[in-house]
């Protein structure tokens, strides 16, 4: 593995130097996060983000999704308006779906799009058409990155307002690259894909690294072999656009985003096993850690 670049250790300390923006009233004061994603197949990682979101203190919710799952999830996550989406008769966001998504977005405080989703001819057609639009923050999440796996530049008219959260084989996917290649540097794939889209990087993993699109590399070592868990890295996303919709500059809430997952692992490790936790423990971890942090 390569050297890494020059970079800052992400720490209690450093955030605490780094605040979070103070709540000031009610549920409007924190944020509208708009979670677009789900399938058929995988109808519960919308929920496992929009968890995230809430735990991470965004004030309101709505989630987008196939029409097909959405009475099911209504009742499971009943702090969420859940709006239905055209579906494909696969079971997948049509593309034809962002002209509703643009609608529901025009007063959310940041989107998240990603988690769950499938089908990558139609999400890359749903993607193009809302990231030529969308005016509010973004977090691009799995198979959310499709557009920008096929041109960066998608993202420049979001002016840096945008956060990236691959894990490193998404990463690959996105930089066309072998994985190997990343995992050998993956600081140095990260930076290249924070400059390509002019967006922060937040790469999971062992070790996070968080990429801004100004040269600025943090590296987090928090976690543990039992967040390498199905539906962790939709917690995490949620976590990072739920700190987005409160307020956070993108560096900030990738950086605070990575750690308060990787703490809340650590939590669950210390309490049940290092291996062995789920991830939809670990949303209830969250406030906690911040406690914490913030004390």
């Amino acid at each position: 593995m390569s050297a890494a670049p020059e970079h800052d250790l992400i720490t209690p300390q450093l955030l605490r130097a780094w605040p979070l923006p103070e709540p000031t009233g009610g549920k409007e004061s924190r944020g509208q996060i708009l979670i677009v994603g789900g399938s058929a197949e995988v109808p519960g990682a919308v929920l496992l983000a929009a968890e995230g979101a809430l735990r991470a203190g965004a004030g309101k919710l709505q989630v987008a999704t196939v029409a097909g799952v959405v009475g099911s999830l209504s009742v499971n996550l009943p702090e969420a308006l859940v709006r239905a989406l055209p579906e494909t008769p696969g079971g997948a966001v049509a593309a034809d779906a962002a002209e509703r998504v643009l609608d529901l977005a025009t007063e959310a405080s940041a989107v998240l799009v990603g988690p769950g989703m499938r089908d990558v001819e139609e999400t890359r057609g749903f993607t193009d058409q809302l990231l030529e639009h969308l005016t509010c923050p973004v977090v691009l999440d799995a198979l959310g990155l499709a557009s920008v796996t096929a041109d960066p530049t998608c993202l420049h008219r979001l002016q840096g307002r945008a956060v990236l959260t691959p894990n490193p084989k998404e990463l690959a996917i996105t930089l066309h690259r072998e994985l190997d290649e990343v995992e050998a540097d993956p600081a140095g794939a990260a930076l290249e894909l924070a400059q390509r889209a002019q967006a922060t990087v937040a790469l999971g993993g062992a070790t996070s690294w968080i990429a801004s699109p100004t040269g600025a590399l943090w590296c987090d070592q928090s976690g543990g072999a039992g967040l390498g868990v199905s539906g962790s890295g939709d917690v995490r996303a949620g976590v990072t656009a739920g700190l987005l919709a409160r307020g956070a500059e993108p560096d900030q809430a990738a950086a605070w985003g990575a750690h308060l997952h990787g703490r809340a692992g650590e939590r669950l490790a210390a309490a049940i096993g290092k291996l062995g936790f789920l991830a939809r423990e670990l949303p209830a971890e969250i406030p906690r850690v911040q406690e914490e942090i913030e004390l």
